[in-house]
């Protein structure tokens, strides 16, 4: 475990409780420091909407977030479970659990992952989404990896929710629809520049991650800007 990464990422999950913050890049710091200190493989985060009903907000790359897409349109899996139930489902093998998730089981497996672990992200008795680690290889779940992924959980939870008082529904409502609508226009603006580049979907995405970082803008601005084409923006051209 690199304690100062871990000390950092807590440091940067605070940072982000301010007024206007980017939640897309939030969850992906979120996601991408799970991969780098907690062994998991891959990592995603679901964040539920204003009707309840789950969305994928965040994946550390491509695959896993297809797979976080097959579990919701297929309505089973241990993110879903953890969502709903609002405690954590870890599963060391899932090749034992085809009965119980016929579907995806056989999705994950299909895409290389042996083994979840799904967190919610809950505080007290209000439950916005799950934390999803992925490991390609079957065995348990370190136990203090797993405590310290709901504390990150827990603090990116903190995170989305403390701006809310009065009106607290109506403002984390507004918050995941920004969100959501930013989703979407990143994904386009990925596509569009994996067409143009000749590059993966991955790396489309670091690509505008790294500029919209280096030059101080909102990822979902920039992506807003390529796609619209009115606005020059060097290094995202042919």
């Amino acid at each position: 475990m690199n304690q100062q990464l871990l000390a950092k990422t807590f440091v940067e999950l605070a940072d982000n409780l301010v007024a206007d913050f980017d939640l897309i890049d939030f969850l992906r710091l979120l996601t991408d420091r799970c991969v780098a200190m907690l062994g998991a493989d891959a990592a995603g985060v679901l964040l539920a909407d204003h009707d309840g009903a789950l969305r994928v907000m965040a994946a550390s790359d491509e695959q896993v977030r297809l797979l976080e897409l097959f579990q919701l349109q297929s309505d089973e899996g241990p993110c879903l479970e953890c969502f709903r139930s609002g405690t954590p489902v870890i599963v060391a093998d899932l090749t034992l659990e085809v009965g119980r998730w016929p579907r995806f089981a056989t999705a994950a497996h299909r895409s290389g992952f042996g083994a979840v672990q799904a967190l919610p992200m809950r505080l007290r008795d209000e439950v916005v989404g799950a934390l999803n680690l992925f490991r390609a290889a079957p065995g348990p779940f370190d136990p203090a990896g797993t405590l310290i992924a709901q504390a990150l959980a827990d603090v990116a939870t903190i995170s989305l929710l403390q701006q809310r008082s009065t009106h607290r529904s109506t403002i984390l409502n507004e918050q995941l629809q920004t969100a959501l609508n930013s989703r979407v226009l990143i994904e386009q603006a990925k596509g569009k520049l994996a067409e143009r580049q000749g590059i993966d979907m991955e790396q489309a995405f670091t690509t505008l991650r790294g500029y919209a970082r280096s030059h101080n803008r909102r990822l979902s601005d920039v992506a807003r800007a390529f796609i619209d084409g009115f606005e020059p923006l060097p290094g995202l051209g042919p």
